[in-house]
């Protein structure tokens, strides 16, 4: 199964201008467990994910709101000449389709 089929929100965002936020958060305690021990989401699939440096990528597990969220660099600083997503609103995507055993 997809991640963006089970998870209740995927979604990407900046968190100023150099660094880019993720957050997935599962609808029940369940999903986030079965998300959770699958090992999917962790910094090296991360960065194979997004071809960065898993020095750079921040990662947490927060049990109690049943979510993950990831942090990076932005490949381009916002609002750079060619930066085509001047939000982050719009990276989440390959997320989506991380398989979850």
């Amino acid at each position: 199964m997809k991640l963006g089929e089970i998870a209740s929100l995927v979604r990407s965002k900046n968190a100023g201008p150099f660094i880019l936020t993720f957050d997935v958060i599962c609808p029940s305690a369940e999903t986030y467990l079965r998300v959770k021990t699958s090992g999917a989401l962790n910094v090296e699939s991360f960065s194979r994910l997004y071809n960065c440096d898993p020095a750079t990528v921040s990662f947490f597990e927060c049990d109690n709101a049943r979510a993950f969220k990831f942090s990076m660099p932005r490949p381009m600083i916002q609002g750079d000449l060619g930066d085509g997503d001047m939000h982050g609103g719009q990276q989440f995507v390959p997320l989506m389709d991380v398989d979850i055993p």
